[in-house]
């Protein structure tokens, strides 16, 4: 319930700084190009309706407002304070600030973190001036924001001075300036009405996320767009996604640049395999965030769902006048995962009735004979819908939205199947006039000239979220885990701890000790140097497989010590390993890492080359419960490996989702004292065969010290398969 409070205090503080009932531009300039003088301008020409106050005590006068010496000075209540004052001058037009009560603020000035140095000192104390006294900060080193429908143009942006966007119910948030600036261009070019539209620069207060969430709770906006560029506050993050969902208000995201992973993530192939960018992808995928890789996907998406919201799922009746067209929608939808069930048997001779060389499948095809019979296309849309109850409708009519003749009969075909089918995704794919185009639209039709550009959004639309998973306890005792590598046996022990069935092993200290620990695990054996100095004993000699007899075992142990002494004369030394050599199966790896903004990720994937080089891997932040581990190894597009490809017997996929979930448990267990934990290889048997166990196992605790930053993309990716050789 307090985090519930705060976040409540949060919003209503955010509601002060985007409804301002009365505003002040301190810094204000009677020159309506500079800097202080656009917002005044802005306010001034573009119908800002509350009290507006210019400060500035070198004049008396700016662009007809009187001036006043500061905020103080004004003597009457002030909600938004834009600061537009060089960065020497700022810190004196805060306190100023704080005296007049001001509720928030927007900072345009430059020279904070962005600098570095004694730019970053400078932005630490200004965020915590203004938490201490309460007052919301947008900034510093921003263009503002701008609230549509009160028309508060708290910018020095020039996009709306060569022309304004309409009010609308999408928002719009960006940590860039130059990008916020750049798609409000666009909107306006493409008739994107909008809500808000917030630029969060450096993020001295406000952050990115809050302004999320804020829009999630705004009655007046249904639809969120947002351009990121990284997070500091990963659980604010997710909280305001988590606030959008519950809302049903679709999220268009797009998410450039990569944070920084520690230099220990070299030790763990999983750290390297779910780099920083997996990581946002799998918390997008969480909340059901679109994510947008290009300009003209950003604005689809959004204007998309904002006209037509997002279906209920992926369910999608087709309907062409053309069977050649009717063929590449149905394989665009084939290609993009959807729905294309055909209609029964009863609904299937209804059509041929009507038509008796119809197309009645899906999609159905009534030809041109529809030029005869108008009615054809709305008495065949209600009979698919009614029979299969499709969650999106897409009808293919050619070039008909452009005919005068026909416009009527579309334009009341829509109206028809909105109030008969109100929860239905429509979709028309023709050619026609904007205006044409906008009147089907605000009856929450999409209109596409590309049937194939239909099909995709459509796709998007109706890739919903997984199902929440809710908050897991730990199923054992809390685990605090010294700074980093544990050796081998250590690794293998606390996995088996927490419920991974891990190989027979034996730990010995003499060669005497491995043949003798050989001979009680029989068959076959694989010895490996035990060394928390030596994640990767492979690369310094240390492993000797499939090793029989106890001769041939103390040979390979006396050996396998003195390369190791070699090539690695600093690393400690702590005998040796003795495993049972697992064979069959399947390789995978499995493993846990800490995001140093998303807290615990778990990743599987299989072993070798599919995660190596084609990076086939599943990601997933915590909670991770057994129904979601499961869909993690079924969303592998190596999956038909583990499901019996070529005959051999399906792998036991339940043991392989209790493995998941057991590595999800010591990482709840472990807390902000793990690094990684990770099984590599894991081998997948058959149920028959014993199913899952670990053959080996890395677990590395969380060093108190800040790790040296090392992008990921200029991190090589280990190579899996040596863990296999470990």
């Amino acid at each position: 319930m307090q985090a519930m409070n705060d976040l409540d205090r949060r919003l209503d503080s955010l509601s002060a700084l985007f409804n301002p009932g009365a505003i002040a531009v301190v810094g204000a300039s009677a020159n309506p190009q500079k800097i202080g003088g656009i917002p005044v301008d802005y306010l001034r020409r573009f119908g800002y309706e509350g009290r507006l106050y210019a400060v500035n005590p070198t004049t008396d006068e700016v662009q007809g407002l009187p001036a006043h010496a500061s905020l103080q000075a004004i003597g009457a209540p002030v909600d938004l304070a834009i600061l537009s004052v060089p960065a020497a001058r700022v810190e004196a037009a805060v306190e100023d600030a704080i005296a007049a009560r001001v509720r928030g603020l927007v900072l345009f000035s430059s020279g904070y973190a962005e600098i570095g140095g004694d730019g970053v000192a400078a932005q630490a104390r200004l965020g915590r001036r203004v938490r201490e006294a309460g007052i919301r900060l947008i900034g510093p080193n921003c263009l503002g924001f701008m609230n549509l429908r009160s028309q508060v143009y708290a910018t020095f942006s020039p996009a709306p001075g060569v022309g304004r966007v309409a009010p609308g119910r999408i928002g719009l948030v960006s940590q860039s300036g130059a990008f916020g600036a750049y798609a409000y261009a666009m909107a306006r070019e493409r008739g994107v009405g909008l809500s808000l539209w917030a630029t969060t620069g450096n993020e001295a207060d406000v952050q990115f996320a809050d302004c999320l969430a804020w829009l999630a709770r705004d009655p007046g906006t249904d639809v969120i767009m947002g351009y990121m560029e990284g997070c500091r506050d990963g659980e604010r993050l997710r909280e305001a996604l988590a606030l959008s969902q519950a809302a049903g208000k679709p999220v268009v995201m797009v998410k450039v640049g990569q944070t920084a992973l520690g230099a220990e993530a070299a030790a763990s192939h999983t750290a390297a395999l779910a780099g920083d960018d997996a990581v946002y992808e799998a918390v997008m995928r969480r909340y059901g965030v679109m994510r947008a890789h290009t300009l003209t996907e950003f604005f689809d998406l959004a204007h998309s769902a904002a006209v037509a919201g997002r279906p209920r799922d992926g369910s999608l009746g087709l309907f062409t006048l053309s069977g050649g067209v009717g063929a590449l929608m149905a394989d665009a939808a084939d290609a993009q995962g959807l729905d294309v069930r055909p209609l029964s048997a009863q609904a299937q001779a209804t059509l041929r009735e009507w038509v008796p060389f119809a197309a009645p499948r899906n999609p159905v095809d009534i030809t041109g004979q529809v030029t005869n019979d108008f009615t054809l296309i709305e008495r065949s849309a209600r009979l698919m819908l009614e029979d299969q109850g499709f969650a999106s409708w897409m009808g293919f009519l050619a070039a008909a939205g452009a005919s005068e003749a026909f416009w009527p009969v579309l334009r009341s075909l829509v109206a028809s199947l909105r109030e008969a089918f109100p929860d239905t995704l429509l979709a028309i794919s023709t050619l026609m006039p904007a205006a044409r185009r906008a009147e089907l639209e605000a009856m929450r039709c999409l209109v596409f000239a590309d049937p194939s550009d239909g099909i995709r959004t459509i796709a998007r639309l109706a890739a919903q979220a997984p199902r929440l998973v809710a908050e897991a306890a730990p199923r054992g005792p809390a685990i605090r885990l010294a700074p980093g590598p544990m050796n081998e046996p250590a690794a293998l022990g606390l996995m088996a701890e927490c419920g991974v069935p891990v190989v027979a092993h034996r730990w010995v200290r003499s060669a005497a000790e491995a043949a003798e620990a050989a001979g009680a695990l029989g068959g076959a054996v694989a010895l490996k140097v035990v060394s928390a100095d030596l994640p990767h004993k492979t690369e310094a000699g240390g492993v000797a497989l499939g090793l029989e007899g106890g001769a041939a075992v103390q040979q390979a142990y006396r050996a396998l010590q003195a390369r190791v002494v070699q090539r690695r004369p600093d690393a400690r030394l702590e005998g040796a390993l003795v495993a049972r050599m697992v064979g069959g199966g399947t390789e995978c790896i499995a493993g846990v890492r800490r995001d140093p903004v998303f807290g615990a990720v778990l990743v599987v994937g299989l072993g070798g080359i599919h995660a190596e080089v084609l990076r086939d891997v599943a990601v997933r932040v915590l909670p991770v419960d057994r129904e979601e581990a499961l869909a993690m190894v079924r969303e592998l597009r190596a999956f038909a490996v583990l499901d019996g490809a070529r005959g051999r017997p399906p792998a036991d996929l339940d043991s392989l989702a209790d493995t998941l979930c057991a590595l999800a448990d010591l990482a709840l267990r472990a807390g902000d004292t793990l690094e990684s934990a990770e099984i590599n290889p894991l081998i997948v048997r058959a149920r028959s065969e014993g199913g899952c166990v670990a053959v080996d196992a890395l677990v590395v605790g969380r060093t108190t010290a800040a790790p040296s930053p090392v992008g990921v993309a200029e991190a090589a990716i280990a190579t899996v398969a040596e863990g296999a050789q470990r």
